[in-house]
């Protein structure tokens, strides 16, 4: 059952990536490069990235995979793209046909597909709350990235990282909101997989 999920959750990465990129070069604005950047400008589309080279690498069974932490780590990532969607974002689209179930695939069912997988098969009494500093690497370096190349490019992914329309000081403010968030984020993963673990433990 481990290995069919991971190769599910492969499947429905990899079919929703690449579903994706051909939707963004069919209504394409600008050149096939710049679209192919603003693609992966998208945390979203990094992360279920992230997710598909993960599982696809799980489902080979490689030894990766199975250090300590990285699925926690794997699973915070899909987790905040599944909540700030539907907390942030959600509201602003209004997809119909494919690009409709591409988004929900996306943004809805991968991240609780992969939430489900950490649950069942997540060594979580051995993740350490002192790995979760690594973890802020990622997002912070995306955060980085994203006002740099919207600097030189005029794109900004997300309305809450748009210089153009919020101001700098505001998407610094939003950056670093949204770093505490994941940091919160992260840590809620360890606790609340160390008291699983426990459970799991306790005679019946």
């Amino acid at each position: 059952m481990q290995r069919t999920l991971a190769v599910v959750i492969t499947v429905v990465s990899w079919f929703a990536l690449i579903a994706q990129f051909e939707l963004m070069m069919e209504n394409r604005v600008v050149p096939v490069p710049e679209t192919t950047i603003r693609f992966v400008s998208f945390f979203t589309i990094l992360t279920n990235s992230l997710v598909a080279l993960f599982f696809t690498a799980r489902s080979l069974n490689l030894k990766f995979t199975y250090t300590t932490g990285l699925l926690t780590a794997v699973t915070v990532y899909i987790f905040m793209v599944g909540i700030v969607y539907q907390f942030l974002l959600r509201h602003l689209f209004h997809f119909t046909g494919l690009q409709w179930v591409v988004d929900e695939l996306l943004h809805t069912i991968n991240p609780l597909l992969v939430l489900l997988y950490w649950y069942f098969y997540e060594k979580k009494d051995a993740v350490k709350y002192s790995q979760t500093k690594s973890w802020l690497i990622y997002p912070l370096v995306y955060c980085i990235y994203t006002i740099i190349h919207g600097r030189y490019s005029g794109f900004y992914p997300y309305p809450f990282v748009d210089v153009t329309k919020i101001g700098f000081q505001r998407t610094l403010i939003n950056c670093g909101l949204l770093i505490l968030f994941f940091m919160f984020i992260a840590l809620l993963f360890v606790a609340i997989g160390n008291r699983i673990a426990k459970k799991r433990l306790q005679p019946i």
